[in-house]
């Protein structure tokens, strides 16, 4: 079945290595990475959300606290965290910290 006469050759060619696609193909995928992972560093640093003060937060909380009726309820909606603003945007009611 095999053929003992045959023997495997090798193939000596004088190609540069940047003419093989498949040599190609490997510095073209990484710098495609560096490129997305650059753009996405860049995208997530134009437009970044404010970091809160609590002492700012406390104050205007506090501030919200001393109103009365329909305008206490509006400033303690505005001023409640983002977790518990989402978690209660359907409630009516405004759960108060005692």
């Amino acid at each position: 079945m095999s053929n003992p006469t045959r023997t495997p050759t090798t193939h000596k060619d004088n190609t540069p290595w940047w003419r093989i696609p498949h040599v190609v193909f490997i510095p073209v995928l990484l710098l495609c990475g560096v490129v997305a992972t650059s753009t996405m560093v860049v995208i997530s640093t134009m437009d970044q959300d404010p970091v809160l003060d609590k002492e700012v937060y406390e104050r205007e909380r506090r501030a919200a606290l001393a109103l009365d009726g329909q305008a206490k309820i509006d400033a303690l909606m505005a001023s409640q965290p983002a977790m518990q603003g989402r978690n209660h945007a359907a409630s009516p009611v405004v759960p108060l910290e005692k």
